[in-house]
């Protein structure tokens, strides 16, 4: 078990100077460009998007809703494989099969990019339904980038460079969501949009100026090699593609239909729900679950439907799913496995429900659109920049496990500085400091996680199962979150606080539980 051999001569360096002269290795500076081609996305469908709304006059419920169009990231495993097994046309032959994919995926994210920025929020409500659908295919381009770039970077070096490699990527991701965060908000508020007076060209010129960015990571692809193991992975023939296509298709719109079918009876189980529990937004959680577990029962009936008429062959879709993750068992135990999962699951849980709201929260403490983008965005980053390259040195000295818990400690705590700065009011040596606090925990937490995860993966199915353990990591708190804003109306900015908080502490038991496996091993 890599991720718990934290011994000297085993991937974690005695030499601290030896260990930092690491991020100048080619394969991390290449990380850091991929990191920002990737991290770019992420704050146009969150905070970015979250305060373009708001400023068109939606309401903070509605705002919140949109998380979901980020549900990509968390069921990206479904369409995975395809990243494995599916050669695209002139590219593939042209790049090789990681570069290709990560092209194609770019150019799709800047295509969703641009049909967002073509449509106004308040001119009309069905617009917001079309908003809504651009949204999803940015959450789906950009999911589908980040499947190959996660590829790409665990195939193309050793264990022991993973964590630098990591950290890199979590420096380069950054700074793109500095871009299309604080960017984004400096930019539309220099083109004339505020609070008071809202201005749909400003926002629509900021999206496709976001859009032109991302010709840094199209460059970058065009420029890298392709990892050596890459080529070696045996790939499926021309009439096994389509029928992998064809597979995929049905099962995605099954799940789609299943899930638009059940709105009609959201409102009866919420209702339920509320009726069981006494709680409103918790109702509304619950009701969501119930939906998306009925919609991904329709999927897979679907997959075995089409098994079992010959439409796919059984082999296919055991290399496609079932052996990845039997290899995943095979190799950790089923005990273990399960707890890992468990920890990736919720690993991430106070950071991200708080963060869909993050914007809304300072912007209701009456702080402006530039002090939010001073603080949050370009402040932030130089904080979640000093964490991530502390985080990845520490990993490597120290083990990544022990950095884990250190993040999961730091993480729960930071969020009950939320709850003074909700006390103190409008006061920007508050706002920064718990700023600070924050950023420093998660960009520390952030590069060790995603080192642990990359030494959970094996070569032979990178694409696959670190998909599956990025699924987990934002699923649950992304539904959450959907439901934050909800939560704020019901209990209160502190209150909701307090519970990001409190949801973070069983983390540290998994890790706990993990370490005294791994001791006994």
């Amino acid at each position: 078990m890599a991720f718990v051999n934290d011994a000297p001569g085993n991937g974690v360096m005695n030499n601290w100077a030896s260990a930092a002269r690491t991020f100048l290795h080619s394969r991390v500076i290449t990380m850091l460009f991929l990191g920002f081609s990737a991290g770019l996305p992420l704050m146009l469908i969150f905070s970015s998007l979250s305060l373009w709304l708001r400023e068109a006059g939606i309401e903070r419920s509605v705002v919140t809703f949109f998380s979901w169009a980020a549900l990509g990231y968390s069921f990206k495993f479904v369409w995975a494989p395809l990243a494995d097994s599916l050669s695209l046309p002139y590219l593939t032959r042209t790049l090789g099969r990681r570069r290709a994919w990560i092209l194609l995926a770019q150019i799709s994210v800047v295509t969703a990019i641009l049909l967002m920025s073509l449509i106004d929020p308040a001119s009309e409500s069905q617009n917001l339904v079309y908003l809504a659908l651009a949204a999803v295919m940015l959450g789906f381009s950009s999911a589908t980038q980040d499947i190959v770039i996660d590829a790409y970077r665990i195939e193309s070096a050793k264990p022991e460079l993973q964590a630098m490699m990591s950290s890199s990527y979590i420096v380069g991701y950054r700074i793109g969501m500095l871009v299309t965060g604080a960017g984004s908000l400096y930019l539309a508020s220099i083109l004339g949009s505020t609070a008071e007076s809202y201005s749909y060209v400003a926002w629509s010129t900021t999206y496709q100026v976001m859009a032109a960015c991302m010709g840094i990571g199209i460059a970058t692809t065009l420029l890298i090699r392709e990892p050596g193991v890459s080529e070696k992975v045996k790939q499926h023939g021309t009439r096994q593609h389509v029928q992998i296509l064809v597979l995929f298709g049905i099962c995605v719109s099954s799940f789609i239909v299943a899930y638009l079918l059940t709105a009609e009876i959201a409102p009866t189980m919420k209702a339920w729900f509320k009726g069981l529990t006494g709680n409103t937004a918790l109702a509304g959680v619950m009701a969501g679950f119930v939906r998306l577990l009925i919609a991904s029962t329709g999927a897979l009936f679907m997959g075995k439907l089409l098994t079992s008429l010959r439409v796919v062959p059984r082999e296919i879709m055991e290399s496609l799913y079932f052996d990845p993750v039997a290899d995943f068992f095979g190799r950790h135990g089923v005990r273990l496995a399960l707890i890992l999962l468990a920890l990736i699951g919720c690993y991430r849980i106070s950071d991200i429900v708080l963060g869909v709201i993050s914007n809304v929260f300072y912007q209701d403490l009456g702080f402006s659109k530039t002090d939010i983008a001073n603080a949050s965005k370009f402040f932030g980053l130089w904080m979640t920049l000093i964490g991530g390259f502390l985080g990845g040195l520490l990993a490597v000295r120290a083990g990544v496990l022990k950095i884990l818990f250190l993040g999961a400690v730091l993480s729960a705590a930071t969020n009950l500085l939320f709850i003074l700065l909700a006390k103190t009011g409008q006061s920007l040596v508050m706002l920064y400091a718990v700023i600070m606090a924050d950023n420093l925990s998660a960009g520390l937490a952030s590069a060790a996680f995603v080192a642990f995860l990359s030494s959970l993966t094996n070569v032979r199915f990178s694409a696959m199962q670190y998909a599956v353990f990025t699924s987990f990591m934002f699923m649950f708190p992304k539904i959450l979150g959907g439901y934050s804003g909800s939560m704020v109306d019901t209990i209160g900015y502190e209150n909701f606080f307090l519970v990001t908080a409190f949801i973070g502490l069983p983390v540290l038991v998994l890790i706990w539980l993990i370490a005294r496996q791994a001791d006994q091993t």
